[in-house]
């Protein structure tokens, strides 16, 4: 079993960077294909980006693709998103999603072990 603890949220001005952390207990973490999804108010979850337990990387989402990259350390335990060029519309929970040696799907269903999120705002 995992657990998924989100790290680094918060209110940001439009343009601005920010890095998110998921730290994952155990000792399979290289094992584990992970993933970011986000929710806006009033929104479906939405994918974002995923990191295959090989390294692939899925493509992220359209929304966010140029200005989201996301990356893992398994020696900390640790995935990231780097968020650049920020937008309002960017703010949303962002949730990290893990599944044992996925396929970096992009649909929630797939993955078997959430995190609670982390709230980030983005100022216009």
């Amino acid at each position: 079993q995992v657990q998924l603890v989100e790290s680094g949220g918060g209110l940001v001005q439009s343009g601005g960077s920010l890095r998110l952390s998921c730290a994952a207990s155990g000792r399979t973490f290289s094992s584990y294909t992970m993933a970011w999804f986000r929710q806006a108010p009033g929104k479906e979850r939405e994918f974002v980006a995923a990191i295959s337990w090989t390294g692939g990387r899925t493509d992220p989402a359209d929304s966010v693709k140029g200005r989201f990259t996301i990356s893992r350390d398994n020696a900390k335990n640790t995935v990231y998103l780097q968020m650049n060029s920020r937008k309002p519309e960017d703010t949303a929970v962002y949730y990290c999603a893990a599944e044992w040696r996925g396929r970096g799907a992009t649909v929630g269903e797939a993955y078997d072990y959430w995190g609670q999120g982390t709230q980030v705002t983005v100022s216009s």
